[in-house]
């Protein structure tokens, strides 16, 4: 009996060191969300009419899944940005036309998701639409993808015009057939933009703005989304006929990381 009082005496001073381990030990606390500086406001606040079709929160992208931070179908950018886009969409709908985005902020870990992705030499998924002619291993050397993008400052904008009234764009299916970026408009996914002679994200030079290859209505499709945004005070990335940011940048020099969700500019 004295053998088994023993170990009752060493069990119970076991259990009551393990106690008191886990109630002095620290909690683990997740660590909060990020959120976005009050100059950065929803898109929808500033101007609802602008149509807004956001690629990365869903599978219809070059990777073909979702990247990573967007959390929500949202556009989020700096207040000036949203005011000039405001200002710019109030001379198109004059003239029968809405500007529509596809995408605005983007947050640095939606940047690191593309570079994991471009190292990923396997993974191909989106080629037959995004990317064609050019090898993945290519996609840093030329420019396609970076560490850092512009986006992350929260003045540049991915945009097209859609000619009013705007049919609606049919949803992507994932695994269905894919058509190049750069094919006839009828030909390649369907989008209810106005013809720019490649759909947005096309990895080609057939996506550079001043292109000569482009021409035709298509090429004056472009000019007038250009010369109607540099008015605006936004400048073109002459690689991509939908890039633009707005100058001069509220943080030129700051590359965000909050996600892109309603809470990040809640009560801006």
């Amino acid at each position: 009996m004295t053998g088994i009082a023993t170990a009752f005496r060493a069990l119970a001073a076991t259990a009551a060191a393990l106690l008191a381990v886990t109630v002095t030990a620290p909690v683990a606390r997740a660590e909060p969300e990020p959120r976005a500086p009050g100059e950065f406001v929803s898109l929808r606040s500033v101007d609802p009419t602008i149509i807004q079709e956001m690629r990365y929160p869903t599978a219809h992208d070059f990777m073909g899944e979702p990247v990573d931070g967007y959390r929500q179908s949202l556009c989020i950018l700096t207040r000036p940005a949203a005011e000039a886009l405001h200002r710019a969409q109030l001379r198109l709908l004059r003239q029968g036309y809405s500007l529509k985005v596809y995408d605005c902020y983007r947050p640095q870990r939606a940047v690191d998701h593309f570079v994991r992705w471009a190292k990923d030499l396997d993974d191909e998924t989106m080629k037959g639409e995004f990317y064609p002619r050019v090898d993945k291993t290519r996609l840093f050397a030329d420019g396609y993808i970076a560490e850092k993008s512009g986006h992350s400052r929260g003045s540049t904008v991915d945009l097209t015009l859609v000619r009013l009234p705007a049919l609606p764009t049919r949803p992507y299916r994932p695994g269905e057939r894919l058509v190049p970026c750069y094919a006839p408009k009828g030909e390649r996914f369907p989008d209810n933009s106005v013809d720019m002679g490649t759909g947005f994200d096309c990895f080609d030079t057939l996506s550079h703005t001043d292109d000569p290859r482009v021409r035709g209505v298509q090429r004056a499709n472009r000019q007038f989304l250009k010369r109607t945004l540099t008015e605006a005070g936004f400048v073109n990335l002459a690689e991509e006929w939908w890039h633009y940011t707005f100058q001069p940048e509220t943080f030129p020099d700051t590359y965000f990381d909050f996600p892109v969700a309603r809470r990040s500019v809640a009560g801006h």
